[in-house]
């Protein structure tokens, strides 16, 4: 189906093929611009080449029945069950290649998507009837023009051959600053969203925190400045020494003016409660809508505690309930979001889980990882992007 061209959400469930589930959500604002967030996911057995391909098929059907094209992608991210034993057959894929002939950033990361995927993609598109600009690519991020701001994505920061967590994260944010500085931008002015991924996050998540705390104390990033939204979870890559990975999204040209990050304290704690560094939520506002970054979100209450240990469904109640309270803070509400990823720690949850948000979220764009949370106590954690509409002249457009 075409998605309506209005300012309001359309969303979509259905198989795209046999071969693959295929879950659609877009906005469109008054200036026309619209964006698309795709979740595809392998409904069949196959081999990884076979998938590949149906994830190919797949988003170019839906692609082509909501009037885009591949240079209209921005972003893409592949959840591998087995990077390593898979990435020579993905690079030699044009489609699933980091330099392939598809437009936009491709983030590749270790997090077994619910069987019988092997691989899974959320893939986001941006489309402009006046202006389609195609971007520039490097070796570590795509960079797309609008207007007066331009949105970086970056992929796939790591620094394997460090000695552990903290070194690494240490070397991560080296090498990333030292990339935002040849562009004229700053970790602490620009960096809007960043996924860390902690290979067995259970013994390495400590010296992640400590590394980044490090950083943003050197940045002037603080519980009186601001953080960064940001989700630090389970994942790998493709160098078992690896045990950090980054991705990150930054916007230069970005005013301080567009920029509110958004609490709940009713709900849940500040993270600088318990010794970590990141907003929970943090609102973009352009010209005729506004992006709300829901940061990695879990059962936690106003004093920085798990709350329903050892009952996922209760944790996802809570989870959900905790991002609509940070959604009211913009007026908006689980209606408006655009995507959800939901990170589980047992892979036999997946089942209730993928049930319940089926029942809970409709036909809103999710996908269900392995991906254990930084506290072993939680089940579940969920982030995603909300879009509502705005009107203010004096912004920039998106």
């Amino acid at each position: 189906m075409i998605i309506p061209q209005n300012n309001m959400k359309a969303v979509g469930r259905q198989l795209d093929t046999e071969s693959v589930e295929v879950s659609t959500a877009c906005f469109v604002g008054s200036s026309g611009v619209g964006e698309y967030n795709f979740m595809l996911k392998p409904s069949r057995c196959g081999h990884l080449e076979d998938q590949l391909d149906w994830l190919d098929a797949a988003l170019q059907d839906v692609l082509n029945r909501n009037g885009l094209d591949r240079e209209s992608i921005a972003f893409r991210r592949f959840f591998c069950s087995d990077l390593p034993r898979q990435i020579e057959k993905i690079r030699r894929h044009p489609f699933s290649n980091p330099q392939g002939v598809v437009n936009g950033a491709v983030s590749l990361v270790i997090q077994p998507p619910v069987a019988p995927a092997e691989v899974s993609l959320w893939v986001y598109c941006i489309k402009d009837q006046k202006q389609q600009p195609r971007g520039d690519r490097d070796s570590v991020s795509f960079s797309l023009k609008r207007g007066s701001l331009e949105h970086v994505w970056s992929t796939g920061f790591a620094c394997p051959e460090r000695i552990g967590p903290r070194a690494q994260t240490l070397s991560i944010f080296d090498a990333y600053n030292e990339y935002l500085d040849s562009r004229e931008m700053t970790l602490r002015d620009h960096c809007l969203r960043t996924w860390f991924y902690v290979k067995d996050v259970d013994s390495n998540y400590d010296g992640f925190v400590e590394g980044r705390n490090e950083v943003f104390a050197n940045c002037n990033l603080t519980p009186n400045t601001h953080y960064i939204a940001s989700t630090g979870i389970q994942g790998s890559y493709v160098d078992n020494n690896a045990l950090v990975m980054m991705d990150a999204y930054a916007i230069k040209g970005i005013q301080s003016g567009q920029i509110r990050h958004l609490q709940a304290l009713d709900h849940l704690s500040h993270t600088h409660v318990y010794g970590v560094a990141f907003e929970r939520a943090t609102s973009i506002a352009y010209r005729d809508r506004k992006h709300i970054i829901i940061s990695g979100t879990a059962s936690i209450d106003a004093k920085g505690d798990v709350v329903y240990e050892g009952e996922v469904t209760g944790q996802l109640e809570r989870t959900l309930e905790n991002i609509a309270a940070l959604l009211a803070r913009e007026d908006a509400t689980i209606d408006d979001m655009q995507h959800f990823i939901v990170y589980l720690r047992n892979t036999g949850d997946a089942g209730v889980v993928g049930n319940i948000l089926k029942v809970r979220l409709g036909n809103k764009p999710f996908l269900v990882v392995t991906g254990p949370v930084c506290r072993p106590d939680w089940l579940v954690e969920i982030e995603g992007v909300a879009i509502v509409p705005n009107a203010d002249d004096s912004l920039p457009v998106f």
